[in-house]
């Protein structure tokens, strides 16, 4: 497994990065965002869950399945990719940004097809996880996961490959 590609943005000093959000976020746009994002989290509906993702911004392939409490990047969802045909299951995270004492990173997230993102696991900015790929439930994916591999833990490791 490999890094993430980040970039980094500088605080102003004396205030920690969250404090300066506004700068480069637009205020409605990111209430909309949280808006669309409820309708993600809540709706039993998939395809309405679907066209609320691409109206945030996340790129969003065919039948993709977002589980209840699933939850994307309102800052940067733009920066988010997710292939046809993946699952991202209960209360997982797929986050595009960083919020540090100091300076925020961003970075895009590619998932690629045919993806299970397990329950509860966070994918952090940066990442990107291969077509095929299975990230076991609870973990934390702070490296790429190559494709067909199957990853768990915190941080997650490579269990098994090419299944």
């Amino acid at each position: 497994m490999s890094g993430r590609r980040l970039t980094d943005h500088p605080a102003p000093a004396g205030t920690n990065s969250l404090w300066d959000w506004t700068r480069d976020r637009d205020p409605l746009r990111v209430t909309f965002n949280l808006l669309m994002l409820l309708v993600v989290r809540y709706s039993p509906s998939l395809r309405l869950k679907i066209f609320a993702l691409r109206g945030m911004g996340v790129k969003v392939g065919r039948q993709v399945s977002m589980a209840l409490d699933a939850t994307v990047d309102i800052f940067y969802p733009e920066l988010i990719t997710i292939g046809d045909n993946t699952i991202v299951g209960y209360n997982a995270t797929i986050l595009a940004h960083e919020y540090l004492i100091d300076r925020k990173r961003t970075g895009p997230v590619a998932i690629g097809k045919n993806v299970l993102i397990g329950a509860n696991s966070t994918v952090l900015a940066g990442v990107t996880i291969g077509d095929g790929a299975c990230v076991s439930a609870g973990s934390l994916v702070n490296e790429d996961v190559p494709p067909g591999a199957f990853v768990g833990g915190v941080p997650a490791r490579i269990i098994e490959r090419q299944r």
